[in-house]
């Protein structure tokens, strides 16, 4: 396959997340007030904090396991993309709090198609940093499509929360579409089991991923909390939306130019600074009581979110040698089970207080700063 070919692959795999993201999106906002509204209380969004990205990594590793072990990626890509879609028609029946917990961990059980997926971005590209940026800049376009929509449907169109969720779950299935055009790598099929195929893993890569764990018991899915942050100090659910769209805008705009830079000066220096910034953002929540402070923190924390994920990602393929599928697998599974006790944590520290979860926030974080600063990385991107 020429390298034309290559990164076109990319850029069809950043439209479908593109799509699926504005399906996503479009939800993400409006969940926390959905399961107010339903019932639930601070313990519930933490649970779906964590069961998002927690429950559906359990599958992860599999995923790129059997990628691996297939020779095969682009087929569960698609699976993934397909159970995702249909979950979000699920979601549309939910009628209670529990049932969304419920619909929303199945839909995350389609996000066993990213360790294939990375693993086609990791092999299609040295210049990974870069790369990845691309995509995730086209996967968080999608959010900031869909969280503008949300905001148009919900305040000027005055549709309900499930109207805008079936709208959402049918954007989603276009997701599909890029995929009929993508043309993988062949790659040798592997014979090692999962447990050998861990085994062999890079040990620097587990002692990143450990690192990495430790930094999402503060980063949890935080904007979830910030969300009922801006809506107490507002009284508003507009304002809420109208940051969550400032977040991804930043995201966006930042994830290329800070993935070119690791690309030249090392994944661990750039992430370094993330980790900072993440921690200044704890900090300042324990004092944030204006719409001004709300808009930096969004910013800011749209900012983290450009240094640190695609990156982590990057670095992780860096470390990840020739059985790169379960290699990702292991990252977004370890990760996302990190999810679970991380948001449910959270979420009885918000129902103590905000000022108690923000210092558990504030201690996550330095820890993660202390354990980053031992990483070694392997100097693969200096080559290119």
């Amino acid at each position: 396959m020429d390298k034309k070919q290559r990164h076109k692959n990319i850029y069809l795999l950043g439209g479908s997340s593109f799509f699926n993201d504005v399906g996503s999106e479009m939800i993400t906002p409006i969940l926390p007030f959905y399961i107010i509204a339903l019932g639930g209380t601070g313990i519930a969004i933490g649970a779906l904090s964590g069961l998002r990205e927690g429950l559906s990594s359990l599958f992860k590793i599999f995923g790129g396991w059997l990628s691996d072990a297939k020779g095969k990626r682009k087929i569960f890509v698609f699976l993934g993309y397909l159970f995702s879609a249909i979950s979000k028609f699920l979601l549309f029946l939910a009628n209670s709090w529990q049932a969304i917990l419920a619909f929303v961990s199945l839909e995350r059980f389609g996000k066993l198609r990213d360790p294939p997926r990375d693993a086609i971005i990791a092999e299609s590209t040295h210049h990974r940093g870069k790369w990845f940026g691309i995509h995730q800049m086209m996967d968080s376009s999608g959010g900031i499509v869909g969280a503008i929509l949300v905001l148009i449907l919900f305040w000027k169109l005055n549709m309900n929360f499930k109207t805008i969720i079936l709208i959402a779950a049918l954007i989603t299935a276009v997701s599909l579409i890029p995929l009929i055009f993508l043309k993988e790598k062949k790659i040798k099929a592997t014979k090692r089991s999962l447990l050998k195929g861990i085994k062999r893993l890079n040990k620097k890569l587990k002692y990143f991923i450990f690192v990495v764990s430790v930094f999402t018991l503060g980063n949890f899915g935080l904007y979830m909390f910030m969300l009922l942050l801006a809506k107490q100090i507002t009284n508003s659910i507009v304002i809420p939306i109208a940051l969550y769209i400032l977040f991804n805008l930043c995201y966006a705009i930042f994830v290329i130019p800070f993935g070119k830079w690791s690309d030249k000066i090392g994944r661990k220096k750039v992430l370094i600074i993330g980790y900072v910034l993440f921690f200044g953002i704890a900090l300042f929540l324990l004092s944030c009581k204006s719409l001004i402070s709300l808009i930096i923190l969004f910013a800011v924390y749209g900012l983290v979110y450009a240094i640190t994920y695609s990156n982590s990602k990057a670095l992780a393929s860096d470390l990840s040698g020739d059985m790169k599928g379960t290699a990702m697998g292991l990252f977004h599974s370890v990760i996302g089970v990190v999810n679970i006790p991380a948001g449910i944590i959270a979420g009885i520290l918000w129902d103590i207080s905000m000022k108690t979860m923000f210092l558990y926030i504030s201690a996550a974080a330095l820890v993660s700063i202390i354990l980053l600063l031992f990483v070694k990385e392997d100097s693969e991107y200096k080559k290119f």
